[in-house]
Parts: structure tokens; C-alpha cells; sequence
């Protein structure tokens, strides 16, 4: 069976699906870059195959899937062993599905925010109004939340709440964690699959810390980090920290080459 999965390297949605691809142990799928800074997700041809201009999105088969948490539930039920990463309990199912719901309403959403601000802003400030109007209008998706967010991007009260929303899914995991390894119980699944990539942007931005306050969330982090689906999933090229973004959200000099922060640093830039 052929999987293309059209996705971006530093895409969070793209990450979450191939860490759902490693943990299912899928290792022949074809990938299809989709380079984002040159505006392909938004061409006829990307647009065809995801007519929301988002990635990730695969074509199985001559099938066409899309959204990201979707496509996650999809590959659990169709590859491997069906069901390994849902709970087979019907009561701890719902709550997979209610921390599925929530993950994309909040923690996903709210991390764009710095995301945009930091990586994305410079890109829309150098456009005149009439190219950043022209390209809302392309975006079949995102036209109205482009609108709504302007040129000069979100507002300080945007972020703040952001990064509030951000603290309150913390809150909800450390809660949760207090009882079980893993978000819906003893196996790690497609909850947390779906919210690792949220902590690797933070980290990516600097802003780690954030996470960082809640014990068990940096424990439940670092065991994600060590499943071999980890460095599948966010390979090299994929993280895209900047030197100059670590003096600007820590107001310090880049440290010395050889330390963690100082290798992450410089690391290669985000193509955005």
C-alpha cells in the first residue's frame, strides 16, 4: 500500500503525523516536501490534494486524508496493529478523544501565536497592504484569522492569553499525570503524539520554560523525547531554532558552540 505524505519538515501538525508514522513502525512512506515559505501549500496543484492550503495531508492508496489528528487515527486503525495507540476501553477512548478535542482547540492553537510573532511577523512586515491582502485572499482556510490578525501580527493581549492557555494545558496534564505515565493511561498514544510537538516548538522558541514549571509535564516530555519515534519524526532541518532568536526571547548572548543551548542555536534557520 502507497502512503505520500505532503507535509513540511517544521510543520507541529507535520511532526505530530510522523511521529504517528514511526510509532506505527511505517518506514516506506514517500514524502513530498511542501515548502511553505514558497507559498506550495497554497498552489493549484497542493490545493487539489488539501483544498484547505494546510499541511500535512497523504494520499494512501489514491485516497486522499487530511487533517492532522485525523490523519493520526487513521494510521492507527489501518496500519500495524489496529488500535495500539487508542485506549481499547470505551470510557478511556472518550477521554483520548476529549484530550484530542482540546489539543487542537487550545495548546495547538495558542502556540502559533509566539510562532507567529517571532518566525512569521518579519515575513508579512516586509509585504506593502496590498500584498499581505493578496496573500489572505489565497488562503482558503486561514483568509479570515489572517485578516483579523493584520500585518503587524497578534496583539500583546493575544499573546498573553496564548501563553496563558499554554500554562492551563500544563496545568491539565500535570493533573492527569500525577496518576498515569501517559496522557490516557499505561501506553503511550495518540494524545501524546498529538502534543509533543506543542513542547518541541516552545523549545524551538525558547520558551521552554514555560513548560519547564510543571514537574511531571518535563518528565512525561523527556520520555517522549527518548522513544526511537522522536528522532524519526523531527530529524535534521527540522527544528528550527535561530541564534538570534535565543538573544531575543532570553535577552543573553548565545552560549559558547559547545554547549546544548549553543549547538541548538545554531541550528539551521526556519524556512518561513
Amino acid at each position: 500500500m502507497t502512503l505520500e505524505l505532503f507535509h513540511n519538515h517544521m510543520s507541529t501538525c507535520s511532526q505530530k503525523v510522523r511521529l504517528c508514522l514511526a510509532e506505527k513502525r511505517v518506514t516506506d512512506w514517500v514524502s513530498r516536501h511542501i515548502d511553505l515559505g514558497k507559498n506550495e501549500h497554497l498552489e493549484p496543484a497542493y490545493l487539489s490534494i488539501n483544498p484547505n492550503g494546510v499541511v500535512p495531508a497523504f494520499r494512501h492508496d489514491g485516497s486522499i486524508i487530511v487533517e492532522s489528528t485525523v490523519m493520526c487515527e487513521y494510521l492507527d486503525e489501518v496500519f500495524g496493529t489496529m488500535g495500539e495507540l487508542t485506549p481499547a476501553d470505551p470510557v478511556a477512548r472518550a477521554h483520548m478523544r476529549a484530550w484530542l478535542r482540546y489539543i487542537d482547540e487550545v495548546p495547538s492553537m495558542a502556540v502559533r501565536v509566539p510562532t507567529f510573532r517571532h518566525w512569521i511577523r518579519p515575513k508579512f512586515l516586509a509585504m506593502s497592504e496590498a500584498e499581505f491582502d493578496k496573500y489572505a485572499e489565497r488562503n482558503p482556510l486561514r483568509k479570515p484569522f489572517l485578516k483579523r490578525m493584520g500585518r503587524a501580527g497578534f496583539s500583546d493581549a493575544d499573546y498573553d492569553v496564548a501563553i496563558w492557555q499554554l500554562r492551563q494545558s500544563f496545568g491539565r496534564m500535570e493533573k492527569v499525570l500525577e496518576s498515569s505515565p501517559w496522557l490516557c493511561g499505561s501506553r503511550f498514544g495518540i494524545a501524546d503524539i498529538c502534543m509533543v510537538p506543542v513542547l518541541a516548538r516552545l523549545e524551538d522558541l525558547y520558551l521552554g520554560e514555560i513548560a519547564g514549571e510543571f514537574g511531571r509535564v518535563s518528565d512525561w516530555y523527556a520520555r517522549a523525547q527518548a522513544r526511537p519515534s522522536f528522532a524519526l519524526a523531527f530529524y535534521d532541518g527540522s527544528r528550527p531554532r535561530r541564534a538570534e532568536d535565543y538573544t531575543l526571547f532570553t535577552g543573553k548572548a548565545v552560549p559558547a558552540h559547545g554547549s546544548a543551548a549553543g549547538s541548538a542555536a545554531n541550528a539551521t534557520p526556519p524556512s518561513v
